[in-house]
């Protein structure tokens, strides 16, 4: 129970109607989900109004109401608070109602195409071997220290992200790392949160669905950076030519990251193999668990963002060496013919070319062939499925297309545009499976030892989602199934 003229003070009303010395119960955005003497915020989302559901909550008695637009008809008994931008004040309404807990933390963000969740999860993970209690927020699983909660967005709702954050806070977390998407600094659900940090690795091509263009998508991964205290520090790709457009107008303390360049943090890599790198980090040699170009850009970003969390740097180093990949990036699986199958999240046109570039370098000079097994999903960026489709064609032996998730569309159809993307040359070693578990097994039993597949583009999912409904399904098990039987 909070004061109504308490939670007020997080916002700046453009006008009130009503009375403000009054209890608020709860805080909502959800209709359903109102109660006498709440507060509805009324948010305009992707699929609906919250406006258009004003005179249901004004029926449930609850105590206020904030909108951009008010009712034509007032009801008596609520107040009505009339902002310029209803999601931008849930953001500030929901940390004031649990406590702003963000401030309580040390908080850092990472945002980009590719990269955020094995980023934020190693920064997680290194805290923790450093001794601290840490919170974790990502696409693959939330964490309160060492307390696992379901996640199902990259990036939750202002409710629900301060309410894990005030749980970090009451386990007595130290630190909280999280992806930052670009829906989320779009739809301001990281208003009002107070950032010790933010990290950008990469932006290439994705979203465009929702964004429509890359400057929309740009833009909005660079409203997180304009956000930033001056107390905050940013940590950018110096390799990425949108590093330094994302910090153009922040007020934090810049510093960059680079594997090319001169930079505050410097990575190298020295030498490569399918189970790790030996990796040169402003000097200094650390035998790392991870493999290719695209993990070491996110490690040289992890130990950059570490030492201006505030860890000991000497035993930053030594801890990069006992951090492990995150489930299912690059994840590879081995069978005893000599047949390895890597999971991996790719799902744009540039995470594919990273991943099948890694494995072209380590496995052409020994001989050995790659098969590609990827589709696209369904009510996503259409431009991008002859463009997937194309590069893993270009960088394979053998191009296995099949279906994702194809949610409310037809696979076949997903199918017909990735080919699109084909020249007739690279159409003779593609087929096209469209069930997704005949597509791997298809794929494995076909390749010879010494040989990879890469399994591309649902990497930690354990469904597949199809006419709307999600199935169990994970990729790491059709793949150990698939290899057990070569053996």
């Amino acid at each position: 129970m909070i004061k109504l003229k308490t939670l007020l003070g997080a916002i700046r009303p453009i006008e009130i109607i009503g009375d403000t010395d009054k209890n608020i119960l709860s805080l909502e955005s959800d209709s359903r989900k109102v109660g006498r003497d709440a507060m509805f915020v009324a948010v305009r989302g992707v699929t609906t109004d919250g406006h258009k559901y004003i005179p249901v909550v004004a029926s449930a008695h609850v105590g206020a109401i904030v909108c951009e637009e008010l009712p034509a008809s007032l009801t008596q008994g609520i107040t009505y608070i009339r902002v310029a931008n209803s999601a931008e004040a849930l953001g500030h309404l929901a940390a004031q109602w649990y406590g702003n807990p963000s401030h309580k933390l040390k908080l850092v963000g990472v945002t980009g195409t590719n990269g955020k969740t094995t980023t934020a999860t190693l920064l997680y993970e290194m805290a923790r071997l450093e001794g601290y209690r840490a919170g974790l927020l990502s696409t693959v699983c939330n964490y309160i220290d060492n307390e696992a909660v379901p996640t199902t967005h990259t990036t939750p709702d202002p409710l629900t992200l301060n309410h894990l954050l005030a749980r970090m806070v009451e386990a007595g977390c130290d630190y909280a790392f999280m992806e930052v998407s670009s829906h989320a600094a779009a739809q301001h659900r990281i208003a009002g949160l107070k950032f010790a940090g933010g990290i950008f690795s990469n932006l290439t091509r994705d979203h465009l669905d929702y964004h429509l263009t890359v400057e929309n998508y740009m833009n909005a991964k660079k409203a997180f950076f304009d956000m930033l205290p001056p107390d905050a520090f940013a940590l950018v790709n110096a390799d990425d030519k949108a590093g330094a457009y994302m910090v153009q107008n922040t007020r934090a303390r810049k510093y960059t990251y680079s594997l090319r360049s001169d930079a505050d943090f410097r990575g190298r890599i020295l030498e490569t193999r399918l189970d790790g790198t030996l990796l040169m980090l402003n000097g200094h040699e650390v035998e790392v668990q991870f493999t290719g170009r695209f993990n070491a850009y996110n490690l040289t970003a992890v130990y950059g963002a570490a030492i201006l969390t505030g860890f000991n740097p000497e035993e930053v180093l030594v801890n990069m060496s006992r951090l492990v990949p995150v489930a299912g990036r690059f994840q590879a699986f081995h069978s005893t013919t000599g047949v390895t199958a890597i999971v991996d999240y790719a799902h744009t046109p540039d995470a594919l070319i990273n991943v099948l570039d890694t494995i072209r370098d380590i496995v052409r000079p020994a001989g050995g062939e790659i098969t590609t097994v990827v589709g696209c999903g369904g009510n996503r960026d259409h431009g991008k499925r002859p463009m997937m489709a194309h590069e893993a064609a270009l960088r394979s032996d053998h191009l296995v297309i099949t279906s994702d998730n194809p949610r409310d569309e037809d696979p076949a159809d997903i199918i017909n545009q990735m080919k699109e993307g084909l020249t007739p040359s690279e159409m003779r070693h593609t087929i096209c499976i469209a069930d997704r578990r005949e597509a791997i097994r298809a794929a494995i039993q076909a390749a010879k030892p010494g040989s990879v597949v890469l399994v591309a583009g649902k990497g930690h999912e354990p469904y597949q989602e199809v006419a709307g409904v999600r199935h169990h399904f994970d990729d790491r098990e059709e793949v150990q199934a698939a290899l057990a039987e070569l053996s």
